[in-house]
């Protein structure tokens, strides 16, 4: 068995309903709440003013931050600034992915003060040393796993753009509250692009090299719940309670071992693109998934046709698929042809239809990296992949 690393978790409180306790949680940490959340998910939940409730009820004070988008440094180092001289106990995010990395930025950055550009991966030039008041995470989708990530995504959007992380495993959140009754509410595209989030985090974790026995069940124990709910939370299940809490149950597992085995070529990909285009991250990931993934198996299978990584593909095409394990051939086959049913039946946009054209290809890959990928693909390789998703 190989050597392997695996980091702490937030302190989990999963199911629906258990949004009800997230008063006496935050008031564990003290009376003074800065809450940020989003423009939409949270209101649309028709939720919010139970939750303010038990905050008030539970003796809390709280600011509100509202917005929608992805978090800029910006906005980050606005809400700092407007902070730092009053006694913050607990930052809590109510929102999506994006909601909850500005929730982790911030608790990380009131600590110190300093711009937070300078302590981003890449683009910065400092090492933050991992103080933090308090954070609680509330998912209102289920896709990025945030709620149970150590990095907090920033991003400038522009043909000088960055997508870069925030990253210290004490970043982790304090607890993740997730509550699937949260999410019922998530629009169907969203929940599409979300899941097919999640779907890819539990792929490339899966086949990282750095994954380890401990991120393999997990992922194991949640392609299956991808498998029974993805198309039935995005259609005409929506608000079947049991499906939303698959899909919770997936996004959070996905959070915990992309934290703690990485990620591969589509989010190293995903980066880049989302710097120099507003295309939605979720998007990308699922647009780009089955073409990705293909072309890594076809590598694979031409350098290291005994390797582990191609017996893991071919393993979580048949969990995608439950189908009996049987041969290696035959869960790759499997797996491709899953890939591209979810990507037909999901209607996930082409690349092509945020404005991105063949043009493009090489300033997109100039950014654009392997991460944990279990083969290495090349700049000519990776252009092959988006290419298919311009036109496909």
């Amino acid at each position: 068995m190989q050597n392997f690393q695996f980091y702490r978790t937030p302190g989990i409180l999963f199911g629906p309903g258990q949004r009800k306790k997230a008063g006496g949680a935050a008031a564990a940490y003290g009376k003074n709440l800065l809450v940020i959340n989003g423009a939409e998910s949270l209101n649309s939940s028709g939720m919010k003013e139970e939750i303010w409730t038990l905050f008030e009820n539970s003796g809390l004070k709280f600011n509100e931050y509202q917005f929608s988008g992805e978090p800029s440094p910006e906005m980050i180092n606005e809400i700092v600034k407007e902070n730092l001289n009053v006694k913050i106990d607990v930052v809590i995010g109510i929102g999506g992915g994006s909601v909850i990395d500005a929730g982790k930025a911030v608790s990380a950055m009131l600590t110190i003060g300093e711009p937070v550009e300078e302590y981003l991966e890449v683009a910065g030039t400092k090492t933050h040393p991992g103080s933090k008041v308090p954070f609680i995470a509330m998912p209102t989708t289920s896709g990025t796993g945030s709620e149970a990530s150590a990095n907090a995504v920033l991003s400038r959007t522009g043909p000088d753009g960055f997508k870069r992380s925030l990253r210290h495993p004490n970043f982790v959140p304090d607890l993740a509250i997730v509550d699937p009754e949260l999410t019922i509410s998530c629009p169907s595209k969203i929940t599409a692009a979300c899941g097919l989030d999640a779907l890819t985090q539990l792929i490339e974790s899966y086949v990282s090299p750095k994954a380890s026995p401990f991120t393999d069940a997990l992922v194991e124990s949640a392609l299956p719940k991808i498998r029974g709910n993805l198309l039935k939370a995005a259609f005409e299940e929506s608000e079947n309670i049991e499906v939303r809490t698959s899909m919770s149950y997936s996004s959070l597992i996905s959070g915990i071992t992309l934290a703690n085995a990485g990620l591969g070529v589509v989010h190293g990909i995903a980066s880049a693109v989302g710097a120099l285009f507003p295309v939605p991250h979720g998007v990308v990931c699922g647009t780009l998934l089955k073409a990705a993934t293909e072309k890594t198996i076809q590598k694979l299978k031409s350098l290291d046709p005994s390797s582990e990584a191609l017996r893991k593909y071919a393993r979580a095409g048949f969990l995608l698929n439950d189908v009996s394990f049987s041969d290696t051939l035959t869960g790759l086959q499997l797996l491709i042809r899953k890939l591209q049913e979810y990507t037909e039946r999901l209607e996930v946009p082409l690349l092509s239809e945020y404005g991105i054209k063949a043009a493009d290809l090489d300033k997109i890959i100039r950014d654009s990296g392997n991460k944990e990928n279990p083969v290495k693909l090349d700049a000519a390789e990776m252009s092959e992949i988006i290419r298919e998703r311009i036109a496909a």
